[in-house]
């Protein structure tokens, strides 16, 4: 087995372990609905239709996978559990394709934009300033320089936790004082990176949802401030959300792409979570690509998103 082989195989097993609660709730639920039954009937499709829901897969979502498969068993109703689960797995698979424009195979960046700026946000608690730690770590195991900015100056905790990944992972963090401009950080972070010419900027920011318009106004602020230094940043605006929270991962995934322009996710904490769902009902719903996921507290614990690698663990192919 050479080198490539054996880390592939460790980020399946990562996967298919992150996994193993969705994949045991949905699937014993499935179970269920097809105990004894030799046809798909209408008591199927609303059993489906509640186990899909039930596993925070989301309403709208569920209602277009539950349609589709009723195209596809129009024509022959005799079935048997291993066959609608297979149906199942092909729908959620189209699904993850037709809105999952990003599939990339490593944490790489444009070659054309340099620094390459990611703005970070999201709530508090989600795991935004790890998911940060983490994203360093995988950059500067890629060869490239990496500064990150602490424009959470709302919370001494966040500047806190993002110096000590900083230190952890090595390389340099700019922050101010409590209570600063976040813009004031933003700018100092950017030219400090573009006088030594770095590779990867990424900027943290307050989760603050109390005042939504407050929010805005301090987004925009900061992406102005950024694309005066660095012309056309942020290159990426990634909402982190946290995976266990279920449906109210959707409530925030709807306040902040209202609040800004949030052009990729990384959905946390999925390990030790039944509700992995979520992930299949975000990226379909808002129609803005899963680009990582996280799958534990390991610093290599961050995966590349990959719609066919997660289909595959999560239907246990």
């Amino acid at each position: 087995m050479g080198l490539f082989d054996f880390f592939s195989k460790q980020k399946k097993e990562t996967l298919d372990k992150g996994l193993e609660k969705t994949k045991e709730s949905m699937f014993s639920k499935l179970s269920r609905v097809v105990a004894g039954k030799s046809k798909v009937d209408d008591d199927v499709l609303d059993d489906l239709e509640e186990v899909l829901i039930s596993s925070d897969v989301g309403v709208n979502t569920t209602l277009k996978v539950i349609e589709r498969i009723e195209k596809r068993v129009a024509k022959d109703k005799y079935i048997n559990a291993e066959e609608l689960n297979s149906i199942l797995r092909d729908e959620i698979a189209n699904l993850l394709t037709e809105n999952n424009t990003l599939d990339t195979e490593d944490f790489s960046i444009p070659e054309d934009n340099k620094p390459y700026v990611i703005m970070v946000v999201g709530v508090n608690g989600v795991g935004k300033t790890t998911t940060i730690g983490k994203l360093a770590n995988q950059f500067k195991k890629a060869g490239k320089s990496v500064y990150l900015g602490a424009a959470d100056t709302f919370r001494a905790a966040a500047v806190e936790q993002l110096v000590i990944w900083g230190e952890r992972v090595g390389v340099p963090v700019v922050k101010q004082a409590m209570g600063s401009d976040p813009a004031s950080v933003a700018f100092d972070t950017l030219s400090s990176a573009k006088a030594n010419n770095a590779d990867v900027v990424i900027i943290d920011t307050a989760g603050r949802l109390h005042n939504k318009v407050g929010l805005m106004n301090e987004l925009t602020k900061i992406k102005k401030v950024m694309d005066k230094i660095v012309p056309g940043a942020p290159h990426e605006v990634l909402l982190v959300l946290d995976g266990s929270t279920g449906q109210n991962a959707f409530e925030q995934a709807t306040q902040f792409t209202a609040a800004t322009d949030v052009t990729a996710l990384a959905i946390t904490k999925l390990d030790g979570t039944a509700k992995g769902g979520v992930v299949i009902g975000i990226s379909d719903q808002f129609k803005i690509p899963v680009k990582y996921i996280g799958l534990g507290e390991g610093i290599d614990d961050l995966q590349v998103f990959r719609r066919k690698e997660f289909v595959d663990s999560l239907f246990g192919a």
